[in-house]
């Protein structure tokens, strides 16, 4: 039988996102790198605001807004007045039932938790199928 395979080191990644809590362009290149082999396909997604002198560039334009989506919960993270704003929401089959906004070290909890969950929940998974094949 396989080792499980060891589980994300969150107190990292939760100082990682904490860092430079001004540049969301950070953030959006921390979870889509560091977070794309942990999170299901399209979990991460990016809106960029691309001025006219980035489109002349050929510039990807600057980070708007960051959506996490894991199961149930959505996480976004924006700029808002120079700010970088966060927030929960509970969704399900994409109808959004609550939504709060939550200052940053609460939303890299939140974020930090619902990884180590989808992750535990995955390594439950793969063991089950792979008891009913063996």
């Amino acid at each position: 039988m396989p080792e499980p395979e060891p589980e994300p080191d969150l107190e990292l990644l939760a100082a990682a996102l904490r860092r430079d809590s001004e540049d969301l362009d950070l953030y959006a290149r921390v979870l889509s790198a560091s977070l794309a082999d942990a999170l299901p396909p399209d979990a991460v997604r990016v809106k960029r605001r691309r001025s006219f002198a980035d489109r002349l560039a050929g510039r990807a334009g600057s980070v708007a807004e960051l959506d996490v989506t894991l199961g149930e919960r959505g996480l976004s993270l924006r700029m808002l007045e120079g700010r970088v704003v966060g927030e929960v929401r509970h969704e399900v089959r994409g109808v959004v039932l609550s939504r709060r906004e939550v200052g940053l070290d609460e939303w890299v909890d939140v974020m930090a938790r619902a990884v180590a969950e989808g992750a535990a929940a995955s390594a439950r998974a793969r063991e089950a199928i792979e008891r009913r094949l063996t």
